[in-house]
């Protein structure tokens, strides 16, 4: 059971940021040795392309429309890193656990990649660089928080994982509901219609 937490929320936290999963994961292994933690995550160039790779999302991720480029790149790394990560962290399990391992990790990245993605579009609507900072900066101490929390507590972490990813998905769901009667609104207007000024 604590293995399937730590593998869902290692799998929200890929969607968000992969990179810096592995950082977390790989160095808190090389800091303290964790069981539940496989070797490969600590390995020293593991650890280097982590982090610049990281170090390119960090910068990325808080550009208007840049940000949105990145994640749309990334539709296909993140829930790979994640299922992949989910592989891994069942360790020397029977293939069941693996495959299970590797849906719940691919599926809990995906749907908070696609959360993610949708939110930046959506900020992308105002393209000034402090909401994208601010968006950028909270999603990178979430992903922190919640990895390096789940190491030591699973269960307590996929919850809030969870909760995260619940929340994520109805205020994308809103946003969309909105967006999608402003342009019903906007398309239904008559054209020879004269505005009052």
């Amino acid at each position: 059971m604590e293995s399937l937490a730590l593998v869902f929320s290692s799998g929200w936290a890929s969607g968000i940021n992969a990179y810096l999963v592995v950082l977390v994961l790989g160095v808190a292994d090389k800091a303290g040795g964790f069981e539940q933690i496989p070797d490969v995550l600590a390995r020293w160039d593991v650890l280097a392309v982590a982090a610049f790779l990281y170090c390119m999302e960090f910068v990325a991720d808080k550009i208007p429309y840049i940000d949105s480029t990145w994640d749309a790149i990334s539709t296909a790394i993140r829930p790979t890193a994640g299922a992949v990560i989910g592989v891994l962290l069942a360790g020397d399990a029977d293939s069941l656990n693996a495959a299970v391992g590797g849906v719940v990790g691919g599926t809990s990245a995906l749907t908070s990649h696609a959360v993610k993605a949708g939110g930046r579009l959506a900020i992308n609507s105002s393209p000034e660089p402090i909401t994208n900072i601010t968006a950028s900066v909270l999603e990178d101490v979430a992903v922190l928080g919640v990895v390096w929390f789940a190491i030591e507590h699973p269960i307590a972490a996929a919850g809030i994982a969870a909760v995260l990813l619940v929340v994520g998905v109805i205020v994308l769901v809103s946003v969309a509901r909105l967006v999608r009667k402003s342009w019903r609104r906007w398309k239904g207007r008559d054209p020879g219609t004269v505005r009052p000024a």
